[in-house]
């Protein structure tokens, strides 16, 4: 394949994509990386503030964005949203609103683990349904963010573990419903990036062991996602769905 025929295939020109949790950490880079390839950007979230500082960065970029505010964990405002998304039907949805709740699943309080679930798992099914009624004729695609911690676990992350793991099943089962509207539905698996919200880990002595056993021997950089996202969001990934993309640098690698 040529060049010019690659770049044709990842490219996202015409497309209008909706991230939500747009404003900071990765769903920031993949709202820049799919709007350099030509789409047209919506950022969403809950803070106003970081919402217009993105969109002051993304537009200085030369990027077509506009940014709206949105809980996807409230029905009636993920329905809000996507009816002030300016007209055109979004063509893919990035579902990266997320949040953690540290603590032992024993001294959790049942408010922390609600807005975990109700943010994580619930926010994903409120957008990918508001997403499905008003696909284009040609359908779509939905990127649910989820995370190795999906499939393993580890001491003190217990509510967004289970919402992580859901979130992968929610995944196949939107995928297998939802194929017969044209809508692809994949789940991407981070590991660890530097990111507001894995920060405070990071910077403890269990965050700096885990640095230390990751195989690729570093923390992941934002754009080492880049050709994972834009091959879930173009036409490069038109026959992939219900399938799980690890970029973890090796982490979640089962050893002896």
């Amino acid at each position: 394949m040529s060049e010019s025929g690659a770049t044709t295939l990842f490219s996202m020109a015409g497309k209008t994509v909706l991230v939500t949790g747009g404003g900071t950490g990765l769903g920031y880079r993949f709202a820049e990386t799919l709007g350099a390839a030509g789409a047209r950007i919506i950022i969403s979230g809950r803070r106003q503030s970081k919402l217009d500082a993105a969109l002051e960065d993304l537009i200085a970029a030369g990027i077509n964005a506009t940014a709206i505010t949105m809980d996807v964990a409230d029905a009636a405002s993920v329905a809000t949203g996507f009816e002030a998304a300016g007209g055109a039907a979004v063509d893919v949805l990035v579902n990266n609103a997320g949040v953690v709740a540290p603590g032992s699943l024993a001294d959790l309080c049942e408010e922390d683990w609600s807005q975990v679930q109700d943010i994580n798992l619930k926010g994903a099914w409120l957008a990918g349904r508001a997403f499905l009624r008003q696909v284009p004729k040609g359908g779509g695609a939905i990127i649910n963010v989820a995370s190795i911690l999906g499939l393993c676990v580890q001491k003190g992350t217990g509510a967004y573990t289970a919402s992580k793991a859901g979130l992968l099943h929610l995944s196949r089962q939107m995928a297998v419903e939802w194929a017969r509207h044209g809508v692809r539905v994949n789940a991407l698996l981070p590991g660890y990036y530097r990111t507001d919200i894995a920060e405070d880990y990071l910077g403890t002595p269990e965050g700096e062991a885990m640095v230390r056993s990751i195989p690729a021997r570093r923390l992941g950089d934002p754009a080492d996602l880049d050709g994972a996202i834009l091959l879930l969001a173009s036409d490069a990934g038109r026959y992939i769905t219900g399938a799980t993309l690890t970029v973890d640098g090796g982490l979640s690698l089962p050893r002896v």
